[in-house]
């Protein structure tokens, strides 16, 4: 090595790199790629493997998964808490190891959360071919199973040659760190080429800092939406989780107390105004409170803050009724700005809110509409309250029961994590948000399994703070692996684990759309084939101990109380086990979700389910 060069391994110099990457907002500096996830094999093991060993825990933290999926799940959420401006790498084998991040590389990407994987890849060399795990292409010989995670990647680069690892790194750096680009970025990494040297210029490995930005506003598109915003008469701002990421919540609160304007959030978006603000209506669409979805079919402006607009905010484009409701969308992505075609602020959330406030001085909705709307928001603390309630503490508590337990238990900065089932639409009605991060909810991929995995990158991320994975028994026998994790770790997250038997969501939607609850019950087959005979005897609790939880069992609605609070007290991975009532207590939807009815069938079912489907999709209409 001269005084310019030094010489590595590729891997020896990725990680090297890496660690000498930051992110800067605000005057906040963090470690861009904080730490890196890894399950080993012949594709990894002497290629990042040994880099990582190498390094040491000082230059590159090591986190052992225990499935590849998981793995990316938990840097997810290490990444969704720290606001994006920190995330973690993914390291796998090839074959199975690598086609196991296609998942959690999606998810990250539909949510627009930084992570970094790195998966190995077949011998650049073709030296050894075709070899362990290899997938033959017989025409495209530079095709590997990798290649699947091209479209679920926002930057996709294979490394075929040490040199080479300079530019994609850098754009893999660039990718990450910028809020208009970011999701899942992969460096496929043959696994030759990890273990081959190279003579790598120092400043390679210079400390850099890729600053996120705040664009301001466009002052002609500025102008535009102030001119909107004062000639509507019924505004309703749609929050999303651009106002969470861009830690817009202070300049939203300023904005809505000067206008007067209500905030009704997605999934997302929730806790962007605290619950008990007069403004904030809770969720909206099909999941959303009364008040909300009612504001919303009256709305003459629709502004969107940071929102995607999924089917589950607009109800499937039947919930914005008003004859003449526009759109103005403020968002980074010019993309998602122009959804709807809306009026667009491209810009920063916390900017162009600022702006906006600024440039609308004095402006403010009537008296009227912020009566109707704080009158419309009473009545539904009223039915969040009647189905919270437990009249008798020692009856099998429901679902709704189980979450306003945990509300009473947790703190205001205790982080609720879910993202399937029906507990997310009982959240989004329900949850009454105390502080921007403690909602929780992945449901831009609605992913099974991600709770746990994400439980853990949440308290890497924010140590001390109490952690809150809520699951059924569907989603818990989806990826319950990273428990194992959990306790190598030390690491006290805490998984409500609510027992149903079967896919209680699902079955519901099965029975709305004519399906019959058909192959959603956890049951043992009955005479004539179907499964519907006794409940399996599956003990989830007995499983959370054998992986290392302490395991707290409750029947009763006051057991659950006292659960609760013992496992916010522990200091240790801890499971409150649960059997709910299966009588559903949620209040039912507010609004429609278009999933598509068989247009013939023999089946009663399903044909009274379709007269019900051509009724409802006649309201959908197209915002041009």
């Amino acid at each position: 090595m001269n005084a310019r060069t030094r010489r590595l391994t590729t891997a020896q110099a990725l990680v090297r790199f890496l660690s000498a990457q930051y992110t800067e907002r605000d005057g906040v500096r963090r470690r861009l790629i904080a730490g890196t996830w890894g399950i080993f094999g012949h594709g990894n093991v002497a290629g990042v493997g040994q880099a990582l060993l190498e390094a040491g825990e000082d230059v590159m933290p090591f986190h052992q998964g225990r499935n590849e999926q998981s793995m990316v799940h938990a840097a997810v959420g290490y990444a969704r808490q720290l606001n994006r401006l920190s995330a973690q790498a993914v390291t796998t084998s090839i074959g199975p190891g690598a086609t196991n991040l296609v998942t959690g590389a999606a998810l990250a990407t539909i949510n627009r959360l930084p992570v970094l994987l790195l998966p190995g890849d077949y011998f650049a060399s073709h030296a050894p071919d075709p070899l362990l795990q290899q997938l033959e292409h017989p025409v495209e010989a530079d095709v590997s199973v990798n290649d699947t995670l091209r479209p679920v990647s926002r930057y996709f680069d294979r490394i075929t040659r040490p040199e080479a690892l300079i530019p994609s790194a850098l754009q893999a750096m660039r990718v990450l760190a910028d809020p208009a680009e970011t999701g899942a970025v992969t460096l496929a990494l043959p696994q030759d080429v990890q273990a081959e040297a190279y003579d790598w210029p120092e400043e390679f490995f210079a400390e850099r800092v890729w600053y996120v930005r705040r664009p301001a506003p466009d002052p002609v598109e500025l102008a535009a939406a102030v001119e909107a915003i004062r000639s509507a008469g019924r505004p309703l701002i749609v929050a999303g989780g651009g106002v969470h990421h861009s830690e817009a919540e202070e300049a939203l609160k300023a904005f809505v107390e000067a206008t007067g304007i209500p905030v009704a959030s997605t999934q997302a978006g929730k806790g962007s105004l605290r619950h008990d603000h007069p403004a904030d209506l809770g969720g909206i669409g099909h999941t959303g409170t009364a008040v909300s979805d009612d504001l919303a079919r009256t709305a003459d402006l629709v502004i969107g803050v940071g929102t995607r607009y999924t089917d589950f905010t607009t109800a499937s484009g039947t919930l914005f009724q008003h004859p003449e409701v526009r759109f103005l969308n403020l968002n980074i992505t010019g993309f998602d700005a122009h959804k709807l075609a809306a009026r667009t602020l491209v810009c920063d959330a916390r900017s162009g809110l600022e702006k906006l406030l600024e440039a609308l001085s004095g402006h403010r909705v009537g008296q009227e509409y912020e009566a109707e709307y704080r009158s419309g928001k009473d009545r539904w603390d009223e039915v969040v309250e009647a189905v919270y309630r437990a009249d008798d503490e020692n009856a099998v508590p429901t679902q709704t029961q189980v979450l306003g337990a945990l509300e009473a238990a947790v703190g205001d900065d205790d982080v609720v994590i879910n993202a399937a089932g029906s507990l997310p639409g009982d959240l989004h009605k329900l949850w009454r948000s105390r502080s921007p991060r403690q909602y929780h909810l992945e449901y831009g991929y609605s992913c099974m399994g991600y709770e746990i995995p994400a439980g853990i990158g949440v308290q890497q991320a924010a140590p001390g703070t109490p952690v809150w994975a809520l699951v059924g028994d569907g989603t818990y026998l989806m990826m319950p692996t990273e428990i194992v994790t959990a306790v190598q770790e030390g690491l006290p997250v805490n998984i409500v684990l609510i027992q149903n038997h079967g896919y209680a969501s699902i079955g519901g939607l099965s029975q709305e759309t004519g399906g019959e609850r058909f192959g959603t019950a956890y049951r043992f087959r009955a005479a004539d084939g179907t499964f519907t005979g006794a409940p399996l005897p599956v003990d989830l609790a007995a499983n959370a101990a054998s992986l290392g939880m302490d395991v707290l069992r409750a029947k009763t609605v006051r057991e659950l109380r006292e659960a609760l609070a013992a496992a916010r007290a522990s200091d240790r991975p801890t499971c409150v086990y649960v059997e709910t009532d299966p009588a559903p207590t949620a209040p039912p939807a507010e609004a429609w979700w278009d999933v598509p009815v068989a247009e013939t069938a023999s089946r009663e079912a399903a044909v009274e389910a379709r007269e019900r489907y051509d009724r409802q999709v006649a309201g959908r209409r197209r915002h041009l």
